[in-house]
């Protein structure tokens, strides 16, 4: 009786390796993709350009002295192009968190008019180069791809001007002087890798970002042409919005 068993037995093993062996073969499922790990703890730099525009709040006083408001504040603006240049640190933590420091540096053409409606007069205003020491905090909506928000000091330099009479071929009459005025920005972005162009760009990026920064008022006398003051100053308070793309480079850019 065991004899029977264990043949049946090894009858039912062998028939079921045989049969297995003409079954075909089980489609077995692809695994899925693994996402690239990229690294964005490093260095980087950054070059672009783009546009821009100022609005300045704006009055007439008298100067020297305790000021005496003559006119009442009105709102100035101008707008331009510009280039940007600029370098930075990030650091990777919580998986998809990134944080860091930059500075950077616009150099254009920005400007609009500075008015003196007590003397009738106007000049041109120019923003010439803005600077610019901030930190950055972004989450990673890809791994290859930051959306952050940015915030930190602003410094800005501004050309003077030649008040003319608000006539066709009006005579210059005055004159401001050039200033540098601090303040404060803020702003946002999102910075992504070439890739997603479809170009195999290996630690090559491409960022867009606003950043709206605001300025101290500052009273700026006015001389007469010729040197002679004026006895009057025109305030001014600016407040600047740019829109910039740049090309960034990051060192140590890989999986």
């Amino acid at each position: 009786m065991k004899k029977l068993v264990v043949a049946l037995t090894a009858l039912a093993a062998f028939t079921g390796s045989a049969l297995a062996a003409d079954m075909p073969a089980r489609y077995a499922k692809a695994p899925a993709p693994v996402m690239p790990v990229y690294n964005w703890t490093g260095f980087y730099i950054f070059g672009g350009g783009g546009g821009g525009l100022w609005a300045a709040d704006s009055n007439v006083e008298t100067f020297p002295g305790a000021p005496v408001a003559l006119t009442r504040d009105q709102r100035l603006g101008g707008s331009g192009w510009f280039g940007t240049v600029g370098a930075g640190y990030d650091m990777q933590f919580g998986g998809r968190w990134v944080a860091g420091i930059f500075g950077d540096a616009q150099f254009g053409d920005i400007r609009g008019s500075l008015s003196d409606p007590f003397f009738f007069t106007e000049g041109r205003q120019k923003l010439e180069t803005s600077y610019a020491g901030g930190v950055r905090l972004g989450y990673l909506v890809a791994p290859n791809v930051l959306s952050y928000v940015n915030g930190g000091y602003s410094g800005s330099e501004w050309s003077g001007t030649t008040q003319s009479f608000l006539t066709p071929g009006g005579a210059a009459v005055a004159t401001t002087p050039s200033f540098n005025r601090n303040g404060f920005f803020i702003g946002g972005g999102v910075e992504h890798n070439l890739d997603i162009f479809g170009i195999s760009a290996p630690g090559w990026f491409m960022k867009t970002e606003y950043r709206s920064a605001f300025y101290d008022r500052i009273s700026l006398p006015q001389t007469f042409v010729g040197g002679v003051p004026t006895g009057t100053a025109i305030t001014f308070e600016p407040w600047v919005q740019t829109v910039s793309t740049s090309l960034v480079y990051r060192f140590n850019w890989g999986r």
